[in-house]
C-alpha cells in the first residue's frame, strides 16, 4: 500500500474508523475487476468481519485444540496487524486479528 501511495497518493486506500477505543470500521474501496456479490472476496459489498484478540497465537493454540478448522495460520497483513481467517458453518469467512505496534490502525495515517 505504501509504494502504491508513493506512485499514486489521491488513490484511497483502506478507511479506518474508529468507533470505540480500538474498535474500528474498515472500508476497502472496490477493484474495478471486482464482480458482483457472487463469490468470496470477489464482490464490492460487505466481505467478511473480524475479531480483535489480545493474543492471536494463544487464540490460534485454543481454536485448533477445539477441533475448529483455519482457513489459513497467522500471517501479518499489509496493515502490519497480525491476521488469521477461518469460516463460520454457512462459510462467511471472518478473520482474527491481532494489532502490532505499527499497524495502520494504532499508528494512524502513513
Amino acid at each position: 500500500m505504501q509504494a502504491i501511495a508513493k506512485i499514486d497518493p489521491e488513490r484511497i486506500f483502506n478507511i479506518y474508523i474508529e468507533i470505540a477505543p480500538g474498535q474500528f470500521i474498515e472500508l476497502f474501496p472496490a477493484d474495478e475487476t471486482q464482480e458482483p456479490h457472487t463469490k468470496w472476496n470477489s464482490h464490492k459489498d460487505y466481505s467478511h468481519f473480524a475479531l480483535l484478540v489480545d493474543d492471536i497465537y494463544k487464540t490460534r493454540d485454543e481454536l485448533l485444540e477445539r477441533g475448529i478448522e483455519l482457513d489459513t495460520d497467522i500471517s501479518k497483513g499489509p496493515s502490519e496487524t497480525y491476521q488469521m481467517w477461518l469460516h463460520d458453518p454457512d462459510g462467511n469467512k471472518f478473520e482474527v486479528m491481532q494489532y502490532t505496534e505499527n499497524s495502520i490502525q494504532v499508528k494512524g495515517n502513513c
